[in-house]
């Protein structure tokens, strides 16, 4: 399975910090942004990742990752996205990457504290179709929310003024290659955009359609809320692994 990361858009939500480099390169306490998501795919076991990023600092990307050899990666490939389309139009230019193989996506401002070994290991073991990950939250009008009739999803609503459950879908997403057949046949929505949420109807349509519930926490960063925090979920969970509060006096 090969791994994508959607890394473009114009971060318009964290202007002005966006306004003279890419939202996926902003700090998330001690790292880049763009490290998360591909520290999730490394640790599902992808070797092979795919960057597409736009915007007007793209090679900052490549300066400041080059192949990946800080993740021990032997290879990092890149793509361009022109203008503002949509997750599903960010990931349509994956489609020759992806070479008729699964891929697990993962949006560039999506971070985890645990990993998601066991449903990328899953997914590989399924044979067609595609597989989301879910988490419970407190404002599910913010994501896609899954509607759920016993424990099937039937259908999934993007920001729904008044969510049918709490379970939202997380910017983790796995796919056959028909994922790129179904992209082509979407129209835009009302936002302009070619939207995720579409081609995951596309798939519960079909019965073919997955999905785990992820553990620990999650959270996206694309707001001042959200990024602040994404920082502080990352420092808790670095001082509990290092065991104790880093030192503030280390650079004095």
């Amino acid at each position: 399975m090969k791994g994508v990361v959607l890394a473009g858009g114009t971060g318009s939500r964290l202007f002005p910090l966006t306004k003279i480099t890419n939202k996926h390169l902003l700090p998330i306490y001690n790292k880049p942004m763009i490290y998360y998501p591909i520290q999730t795919l490394v640790d599902a076991g992808i070797q092979d990742i795919l960057i597409v990023t736009g915007g007007r600092n793209s090679g900052d990307f490549l300066r400041l990752l080059g192949n990946g050899k800080e993740f021990g990666l032997k290879h990092l490939n890149y793509t361009y996205q022109e203008g503002e389309g949509g997750i599903a139009d960010a990931l349509d230019l994956a489609e020759h990457f992806a070479d008729g193989q699964k891929i697990c996506v993962v949006l560039g401002d999506n971070i985890i504290e645990g990993n998601i070994r066991q449903a990328a290991d899953d997914f590989r073991a399924q044979p067609e179709g595609a597989k989301i990950l879910l988490k419970e939250v407190t404002d599910a009008w913010r994501f896609g929310v899954a509607e759920m009739k016993g424990d099937r999803i039937v259908g999934i609503e993007e920001k729904p003024k008044q969510p049918k459950s709490n379970y939202a879908v997380t910017g983790i997403y796995m796919y056959d290659g028909s994922v790129f057949e179904k992209i082509k046949k979407l129209v835009p929505s009302g936002r302009g955009e070619l939207e995720i949420t579409d081609v995951n109807n596309a798939f519960i349509r079909e019965g073919t359609l997955t999905y785990s519930f992820l553990d620990g926490w999650w959270t996206d960063a694309g707001t001042f809320d959200s990024l602040r925090r994404a920082t502080n979920l990352v420092a808790e969970t670095e001082s509990r692994r290092s065991g104790g509060p880093a030192s503030e006096d280390d650079d004095e």
